[in-house]
């Protein structure tokens, strides 16, 4: 029997202890959760890569297996937020997490004082970055960071709480409009098609796995051409939209290069005259 390798957290070494009796493994673990101390880092499929996905700034790891070197090794285990496998660079993983907060708007930003006017280096964060808010000075929180030493204060206003939901997965999606096609991205600094969508909706509170072909198998509700409502998916080979108004979606896609809003039937005759094809399917996600 073969294992989707990106949804089954075992590497053939060492693999989950849930695992024991359906895959062959030299040993079984228990995950050790470990959080992301990186602004962005990727998911590889490899130790040496190449990028399958993304994590942002506070999103949990759990480990199941380290490196040797955990200064220049990658880490093995999955993904917290959808259970995605792959491996992580160990530098960039601390143990434990303490997540308070997430950040609500496309970018922000962290620096060492809560002064807007004081010059220092300045680290970018992305939506859906988590945080754990330690205290607050005026109109600054301020939250945890490592591995580098020291404060760091960002704007409170780019925050909302964990459990402080967005509403509305299509309003999500705009706040990306504009940010550069990135394959496998999932941050305000590129991004792509999946991405896009499962960003749009884990705001929401809705279960999204990362890839549009994961995506497309979820058991969500089919819907017909003319049916078609606000937050819906559209799917094809490879790639996924999301119905923004009625005649319009909104995706990542690599003929513009970024994340647009155009009208539906323009975008779904472009990519049918493309190796890509038509679409396969169309979903409202529950």
């Amino acid at each position: 029997m073969s294992f989707d390798p990106r949804t089954t957290a075992s590497n053939g070494t060492v693999a989950h202890v849930s695992l024991k009796g359906v895959v062959e493994a030299d040993s079984f673990a228990e995950a050790i959760p470990h959080r992301i101390t990186r602004s962005v880092t990727p998911i590889l499929r490899a130790p040496e890569g190449p990028r399958d996905r993304e994590f942002l700034f506070g999103d949990v790891f759990e480990v199941l297996e380290m490196p040797k070197n955990p200064g220049a090794g990658a880490a093995y285990g999955f993904a917290r937020r959808d259970g995605y496998c792959g491996y992580v660079r160990a530098a960039h993983l601390a143990e434990g997490d303490g997540a308070t907060h997430r950040v609500a708007v496309r970018e922000t930003y962290f620096k060492a004082t809560p002064d807007l006017t004081a010059w220092e280096p300045c680290a970018p964060l992305f939506f859906g970055s988590r945080v754990e808010v330690v205290g607050t000075t005026g109109d600054w929180s301020e939250i945890r960071q490592a591995p580098e030493p020291g404060s760091a204060f960002l704007p409170s206003g780019h925050l909302k709480r964990l459990g402080d939901l967005e509403d509305d997965p299509v309003a999500v999606a705009r706040k990306f409009l504009g940010v550069p096609y990135l394959w496998g991205g999932n941050s305000g600094r590129g991004i792509d098609c999946s991405g896009l969508v499962q960003a749009a909706f884990l705001a929401c509170g809705v279960s999204c796995p990362g890839d549009s072909d994961l995506q497309e198998a979820m058991h969500w509700q089919d819907v017909g051409r003319g049916a078609l409502s606000r937050g819906d998916l559209l799917f094809w080979k490879g790639h996924v939209a999301i119905v923004s108004s009625p005649g319009w979606i909104i995706h990542a896609n690599a003929h513009h290069m970024m994340v647009v809003e155009e009208p539906m039937e323009e975008a779904v005759a472009r990519i049918a005259a493309t190796e890509t094809g038509a679409i396969t399917s169309m979903k409202r996600p529950t």
